[in-house]
């Protein structure tokens, strides 16, 4: 390697820590989900909407940045449609 030449190996095992981090958290939403779901299948189980409301937001919070870490990357690199361009400031 060179001087001045940044490790890519480093750099591309941060973004998929990036990447595989919030997949885990997203995973454990949907098993809380289900488990609300299927643990209040009894008539004896009260339903729980604490679980699920949780689970809910395990998985809506992790997608949403992985979505947005995607859009950003892509925007770095000019790979989106214009309408998902960043606008600039309207001059006066």
């Amino acid at each position: 390697m060179e001087r001045g030449e940044t490790p890519l190996i480093g750099q591309k095992l941060v973004a998929l820590m990036i990447m595989v981090i919030p997949a885990l958290i997203a995973m454990y939403g949907i098993k809380l989900i289900r488990d609300a779901f299927f643990y209040s299948i009894g008539p004896e189980t009260p339903f729980l909407w604490g679980k699920l409301l949780f689970g809910i937001l395990l998985f809506i919070v992790p997608v949403l940045f992985i979505a947005g870490f995607i859009l950003h990357h892509d925007r770095k690199r000019n790979r989106v449609q214009p309408r998902f361009m960043k606008r600039e400031p309207e001059e006066e």
